[in-house]
């Protein structure tokens, strides 16, 4: 019997936008180690972002250029074109950030060759023969990333509706990197998920690689947090636990955990569609005034 949805969820159409790839500008040479003044595990526990994302984002270009041949709806497929201009902008722009924390003492190397590992290999091509073995391979992956791109959207919404780290006095050039990026990750949430029930539509495929997802996301997370505290040369004894996480999140200078935890009988909702979580209107109206996206727009357009 076919586990497929017979009923897709209903978009919320006025949350539709044409997706265009932004470039941005941003110099790290002022930021200072901890970005969020006073407040190590919180700078660390968001910089993971800038471990994960330059290979993870690399890999959702990958997959989703071997899926368009699968794509029979135009507007669909101007998507996701879309989609991949801006991830392959946002895996650039974290991995600019990279340098800049060796340059402070806090090489990341050793735990971004792990995640390399990790999307190039466990979750890259297999040599599989044509045919019902390689669409799976296929189908699996661009389920994982329908379940990862829904708590890129949450993050995104989250750090656009921050206003604890601005009242700590976090960096503005970081903060807008994260503002930029988590606009977009909110503008272009509906993509993934309406490209996987394209293709498939499997509920079965849905709830478990969003387990799949969830763990990884999990588990790679705090392995990140805990090698910049361990590592952090400013640090006589660093340390990372589920217990800072939580108390961050209650301060506000990081997600919630009740609310991270509410996110996920939402996705796993027969009626779920990403459209109705956050607000593309106040995504693309921090877009609009972004000041790296402003900068790269006018220096483009040769008025600086």
């Amino acid at each position: 019997m076919s586990n497929k949805q017979t009923r897709l969820p209903r978009p919320v159409e006025t949350e539709r936008t044409p997706l265009k790839a932004r470039k941005v500008s941003f110099s790290w040479e002022d930021t200072p180690l901890h970005w969020v003044p006073g407040d190590p595990f919180a700078t660390h526990t968001i910089n993971v972002l800038h471990l994960l994302l330059p290979a993870g984002e690399r890999w959702f270009v990958h997959v989703y250029k071997q899926v368009l041949p699968h794509i029979r709806d135009d507007r669909l497929r101007e998507d996701v074109i879309g989609f991949i201009g801006q991830e392959a902008m946002h895996s650039q722009a974290h991995d600019e950030v990279l340098p800049h924390l060796k340059e402070l003492g806090l090489d990341p190397t050793p735990y971004t060759a792990q995640v390399d590992w990790l999307f190039e290999k466990l979750l890259g091509d297999r040599t599989l023969p044509p045919g019902k073995a390689r669409k799976w391979w296929l189908m699996e992956r661009v389920a994982i990333i329908a379940a990862i791109e829904h708590y890129t959207a949450f993050l995104g919404n989250w750090v656009l509706n921050a206003q604890e780290l601005d009242r700590r006095g976090a960096d503005p050039t970081m903060l807008d990197l994260l503002r930029w990026h988590g606009a977009e990750e909110v503008e272009h949430r509906s993509v993934a998920f309406e490209l996987f029930m394209h293709v498939d539509g499997s509920y079965r495929r849905r709830a478990r690689t969003w387990a799949t997802a969830f763990t990884a996301l999990v588990f790679l997370w705090q392995r990140g947090a805990r090698f910049f505290m361990e590592n952090d040369p400013t640090l006589a004894a660093g340390r990372a636990s589920f217990k800072d996480f939580y108390v961050s999140g209650k301060r506000g200078v990081l997600p919630s955990t009740p609310d991270m935890l509410k996110s996920i009988p939402r996705y796993l909702s027969r009626g779920y569609h990403p459209s109705q979580e956050g607000s593309t209107e106040q995504a693309v109206a921090y877009l609009a005034s972004s000041p790296a996206a402003t900068a790269a727009s006018a220096a483009e357009k040769g008025t600086v």
